[in-house]
């Protein structure tokens, strides 16, 4: 199973929106596309995906599916990714070993193993895969995988505290959808959840489905995201100091800044006003820790505005504000000081104090 899991990581592609904090989908090169979940992408035109060996990047809702809770996006640019194979819905029988590849609770890439304990289960008219391979949120939208390699289902949903109980979409769902689409050519559409036709861009009638008559409405139609109060003033801020802040975007209220080699998660929580800017730097040294140590105390110190702290190996630089403090001018000062100090102080760490690069991208 090694051997699968390692074939998989390049493919496996971690999705964000402004309205969740992550999901899972993975590409398919004989389509050009990425497969994930309909209710990890809803609500919107554009999501942001990442991985491996893909560069943080915008890509567009191709296609949205109620019905089967299926969505395809367009495929990353400039990259070159591996074949997986869709497999076949006879191999799917009861105490069939199995792994969830996905990105749950925003980690980077995980695998959970189990067997197939019911290949009919039904719900609302459709067949699931229930399985026992650990599924958590941000696993929606991976893939379901045999040990040989083939996908077999999409991750969909669990039962809370069902102490790992989990379903997914059989892959005869996902070829079936697949084929249709393909028959449009490119074209941005949905599944009528009525008659259950897919209706593309040059087919629907002014909003509705040209087959049945219902209200539907298209991925290229869904309303552009506009942020609101603090989190406009955050957005205008972080655009002023040259970042895109769509490509940001990590969750509601949540924005991830690269600065050099320097990572830096922004948070607003509304219940209490607080702003956070947290800059992951790097991670401590297993040997020679006190000079270290010395140092950070000494910069808490001498630093105004800004806090070093420890969390398990991670050492963080912190911004800590209240929205009834903030404005565009105070904040672009205030963030502008945590990027640069960030991508400053990493270097120290690293080259002077023995610390370890946090993000392998940067490790000498």
């Amino acid at each position: 199973m090694k051997d699968v899991i390692s074939l998989f990581r390049d493919v496996v592609i971690q999705i964000a929106t402004p309205y969740s904090t992550g999901g899972t989908g993975f590409y398919l090169k004989e389509y050009d596309l990425i497969v994930t979940n309909e209710h990890v992408v809803r609500g919107n035109r554009n999501v942001v995906i990442d991985g491996d060996t893909i560069e943080k990047q915008l890509v567009k809702i191709l296609y949205t599916d109620e019905k089967y809770d299926l969505a395809f996006l367009e495929a990353p640019k400039r990259v070159d990714l591996p074949v997986v194979s869709l497999g076949e819905e006879s191999e799917i029988v009861e105490g069939l070993p199995v792994i969830a590849i996905g990105h749950p609770f925003g980690l980077k890439y995980t695998s959970t193993q189990g067997i197939i304990s019911n290949a009919h289960h039904q719900q609302q008219d459709l067949n699931y895969l229930q399985h026992d391979a650990a599924l958590n949120p941000g696993n929606s939208g991976g893939p379901l995988v045999t040990k040989n390699g083939t996908i077999i289902g999409v991750n969909t949903f669990i039962i809370k505290n069902g102490d790992n109980i989990g379903f997914s979409l059989p892959i005869n769902y996902l070829k079936k959808t697949l084929q249709d689409f393909a028959a449009s050519e490119g074209a941005v559409g949905s599944r009528c959840p009525s008659c259950l036709n897919l209706v593309f861009e040059h087919t629907i009638d002014n909003g509705y489905c040209p087959h049945c008559g219902t209200s539907i409405e298209l991925p290229s139609q869904v309303e552009v995201f506009e942020p609101i109060g603090v989190a406009y003033t955050i957005e205008e801020l972080l655009k002023e100091l040259g970042h895109n802040v769509e490509l940001a975007r990590s969750g509601p209220n949540v924005w991830e800044i690269q600065k050099g080699s320097a990572k830096i998660n922004i948070s607003y929580y509304e219940r209490n006003g607080l702003i956070t800017g947290d800059a992951y730097l790097c991670t401590l040294s297993k040997n020679n820790i006190k000079p270290l140590y010395e140092y950070l105390l000494r910069q808490n110190y001498d630093i105004e505005g800004l806090t070093f702290s420890i969390k398990g190996q991670d050492i963080i630089l912190s911004l800590l504000i209240f929205d009834r403090y903030l404005n565009v001018e105070t904040g672009i000062e205030l963030f502008n000081r945590l990027f640069e100090q960030a991508d400053y102080y990493d270097n120290i760490l690293v080259e002077e104090y023995g610390a370890s690069w946090k993000y392998e991208e940067f490790d000498k």
